[in-house]
């Protein structure tokens, strides 16, 4: 006869942390299990469970398919009641009657029993593995880690707030299981769900609390996944400045010409900061101005932060399913030109594009046309090639847009381009990563040769931070904006 679990069992299940009381809602109100499973001292390469207790990986996936089996059945049975956080809560009383049977069966057998905290460990991971990260969930909770980059199951590296690179820990026993993972991952989002298989490899996916997730399998030897994490959420330009990405000056140059309502661009390589840098201009907007965002996902997340931002129009890209029409788009597909042109009637303040990667840009200089003072960003290898960059994106629209006219556009409509340098540095085995403004250009309709002219108000300094150099005298308004005229000149004269 199986014997149940209770109070005269050391570590009973009620005790668990995972079940012994309500666990903290997050932001759209769902409920999520205890508390992070790293603490603040542990080593980020260790196993993630509490008190230090390992968790038995192969037994979480049996339990995981017992319980995932009897959701189904329960959810069938009566699928109209049962919402998500309906599901979460049968979750929890599934696992934790499985626990319950796991523990006594041990103890029927004669084998060790499972003490408090291993107990919950498995509590955790099994609950994870159903409706949340499965064993990336740890890494992801714990404040430390910015980044998550992972090529194959068992070749984890963690970037950490602080910019260093350190070894995690496995995130799955082969890479099978990790790409079994992905495939659930993307088929369970009720919102936004994406295809992922052979026939299509790539996976870009916003999860829950924020983070993106980007992952590649099929077409590469291993699986590739990155999970980058936002944790500079109500970031403002003074707090760059106190991180030394960027120096007072620069800062209240940018601060005026967002005030002065000048369409800025943010370029740089992938993980140089562009999405923070934005975050902060954007908090130099009144709190009432409408504005609409652009995203493929929702990175910027200016519309979870009311006190900043009261009128927020978000818009995310949706890539579509099955075939494609006579159209050559994917039912269901919704593109960032969609977005742009339907938002022309939500009479927006301000335009901000997450991330220009093609023809949506010929949207938003019609945008930009208007004067709005618009923000978006780009990958380039510096501010001049975000340039170029911009007007291959513009012709991508048609072959009514050619190289003359797309040049002439973005040279009328964008003032302002800020590049931001990523550089990694190693001492001593101890790897770090440096972000920093490290060019600031003011664009205009110009040259003949080029078909625009660019100055470089900010020009990259000795240690590659971007310093005062050249002031057109167009620029020396945004002194009425709160620009500091006088310290950028003393600046430039000390340099001279």
């Amino acid at each position: 006869m199986t014997t149940r679990v209770s109070e005269d069992h050391p570590g009973a299940l009620p005790q668990l942390p995972l079940f012994a009381q309500p666990a903290p809602p997050t932001k759209d109100g769902r409920d999520v299990p205890g508390d992070p499973l790293l603490g603040a001292g542990r080593p980020l390469s260790e196993s993630a469970a509490p008190n230090g207790a390992s968790v038995d990986w192969p037994l979480v996936a049996a339990l995981r398919a017992q319980a995932s089996d009897q959701l189904s059945q329960a959810v069938a049975a009566d699928r109209a009641r049962l919402d998500r956080i309906a599901q979460e809560e049968l979750g929890r009383t599934v696992v934790l009657d499985l626990i319950e049977t796991t523990v006594a069966d041990r103890v029927n057998a004669g084998l060790p029993t499972l003490s408090g905290p291993e107990q919950d460990a498995l509590a955790r991971a099994v609950f994870d593995s159903l409706f949340r990260l499965g064993r990336l969930q740890p890494l992801v909770d714990d404040d430390r880690v910015e980044n998550i980059i992972i090529t194959g199951h068992d070749n984890v590296l963690l970037e950490l707030t602080d910019g260093s690179l350190v070894d995690g820990p496995p995130v799955a026993d082969s890479d099978e299981e990790l790409i079994d993972f992905l495939v659930f991952l993307a088929s369970r989002s009720e919102v936004n769900a994406r295809g992922f298989s052979a026939a299509q490899p790539r996976l870009h996916l916003r999860l829950d609390g924020g983070s993106r997730l980007a992952a590649a399998a099929w077409v590469t030897p291993r699986p590739s996944v990155v999970i980058r994490r936002h944790r500079l959420m109500e970031i403002t330009l003074d707090d760059l400045v106190a991180r030394q990405m960027l120096s007072p000056v620069a800062a209240s140059f940018l601060r005026a010409a967002v005030r002065a309502r000048k369409s800025i661009v943010v370029s740089g390589s992938q993980g140089a900061g562009k999405t923070t840098l934005v975050r902060a201009l954007c908090a130099e907007f009144h709190p009432k101005e409408a504005l609409g965002t652009f995203e493929t996902e929702y990175e910027l997340h200016l519309h979870e932060l009311p006190d900043r931002h009261r009128i927020v129009h978000p818009w995310e890209a949706r890539p579509g399913s099955g075939e494609r029409g006579p159209d050559g788009r994917a039912a269901g597909e919704f593109t960032l030109d969609d977005a742009l042109v339907d938002s022309f009637r939500f009479n927006l303040s301000r335009q901000i594009v997450g991330e220009v990667r093609g023809k949506e840009i010929w949207a938003m200089i019609k945008a930009m046309e208007s004067g709005t003072g618009s923000i978006s960003t780009t990958h380039a290898s510096d501010a001049v090639a975000a340039i170029r960059k911009l007007v291959t994106c513009a012709m991508e629209a048609g072959p009514h847009v050619t190289h003359a006219l797309a040049t002439s556009k973005l040279a009328a409509t964008i003032d302002v381009i800020v590049h931001l340098d990523l550089r990694t540095i190693d001492e001593g085995g101890h790897t770090t990563r440096l972000r920093r403004v490290a060019e600031i250009i003011a664009l205009d309709p110009g040259e003949r040769d080029t078909g625009y002219a660019t100055t470089h108000v900010f020009a990259p300094g000795p240690d590659g931070t971007a310093v005062p150099a050249v002031l057109p005298d167009a620029y020396l308004d945004l002194a009425a904006h709160g620009f500091d005229v006088a310290g950028y000149l003393a600046h430039t004269q000390e340099r001279s």
